[in-house]
């Protein structure tokens, strides 16, 4: 229950962790450091919306009261009318705002993303449907002002790339590009269909939060690596020496390779990053589902087979089947207008999480 006591220790808590973090031993250590400024984030955040919400709260009171007293003068009770009028708009917001602020923070949100395109059903068309939605992304990332880079990539011959890795950094980048992982779907006349007719082809999207070294235990004698030459489009050599790597981890069989730079020791670094990347959302994924589904994502689980959106060309539409919004601006969308989608995804997520919280 939201209360004044809740709220006091609410604040008490807050001074608990001001003190924490002043301890050398906690500032001195970056990983604990972290943790208790998070913490202290979504406590402050907390407390201003308790406050928020017990003064609206008192304050409707205060009206109420007054309008339910028959001696109160016509002259205030006008002014307790256009005030109570007032709260009653703004309380349901105050109250909204305490509910997502109760919910726990997710902390991979602020981290950089690692994100794989690769070309699904389709043959060629997509191969080159996998080329715009990188395309897509890109002129988004630059529209934030995120810094973006290729990892790996194997070109298509008739346009595009069969798959293609690439890194973005930035604020809050997976807490605003989590849910685009999934099989994208696209329905469009090819430039090599010559009846005209219209053809499905589809993409999958995986979004993998980066992890640190303390996240991931990444074992040496766990790993085979190989060293083979980097290939660029159409077979041509971006270099003439063995520098680029392909890393395999023995225990799960995942494979990650990097050819993007022209340093091998740059190249390994590069693949090791996308090895815990990996291993880490193996890992959070074995833990949500442990946990109940109230834990679990809520727009969508991520996984590549799951069908999250539809392109149509020929309408101009794109609809995302897990919140059923449909928006006749693919155009517009291809060149990068993501927010509108990206928002709706989120505004739908943190509603979900929020009956899911009421329900605790």
């Amino acid at each position: 229950m939201i209360d004044q006591a809740y709220l006091e220790k609410l604040q008490a808590k807050l001074g608990a962790l001001e003190e924490r973090m002043s301890d050398p031993k906690v500032s001195a250590d970056p990983k604990k450091m972290q943790e208790c400024m998070r913490e202290y984030a979504h406590k402050k955040k907390l407390a201003e919306c308790a406050k928020r919400l017990l003064a609206l709260t008192a304050e409707r009171e205060e009206s109420a009261a007054l309008l339910d007293d028959a001696s109160t003068d016509p002259e205030l009770r006008e002014m307790a009318e256009a005030e109570l009028a007032e709260i009653d708009a703004n309380l349901p917001q105050a109250e909204r705002e305490m509910m997502v602020a109760l919910i726990p923070p997710d902390p991979t949100d602020s981290r950089n993303v690692i994100m794989e395109i690769r070309a699904g059903t389709g043959g060629d068309e997509a191969g080159i449907f996998c080329g715009d939605l990188y395309r897509m992304y890109t002129r988004y990332f630059d529209l934030q002002g995120w810094k973006h880079s290729v990892m790996d990539l194997s070109p298509s011959e008739a346009g595009g790339y069969k798959e293609i890795v690439f890194s973005v950094e930035g604020e809050d980048v997976y807490k605003t590009l989590k849910h685009e992982g999934g099989a994208h779907r696209v329905q469009r006349v090819p430039v090599t269909e010559t009846q005209g007719r219209v053809h499905t082809s589809a993409a999958t999207v995986a979004v993998l939060a980066e992890a640190e070294e303390v996240d991931i235990e990444v074992r040496t004698e766990d790993l085979r690596i190989d060293t083979y030459r980097s290939s660029g489009a159409g077979g041509q050599h971006v270099n003439t020496t063995d520098s680029a790597i392909r890393i395999t981890h023995l225990p799960t069989g995942i494979v990650v390779q990097c050819q993007d730079e022209r340093s091998q020791h740059k190249n390994k670094a590069a693949a090791m990053k996308m090895l815990r990347a990996k291993l880490f959302d193996e890992e959070q994924r074995r833990k949500a589902a442990a946990e109940d589904s109230a834990r679990k994502s809520m727009v969508g689980s991520g996984d590549r087979s799951e069908k999250i959106r539809t392109y149509n060309y020929p309408q101009n539409r794109l609809t995302d089947h897990r919140i059923g919004l449909t928006l006749y601006k693919l155009d517009r969308i291809m060149e990068g207008d993501l927010q509108e989608i990206l928002d709706a995804l989120y505004e739908h997520d943190v509603g979900q999480r929020i009956e899911q919280q009421m329900k605790r």
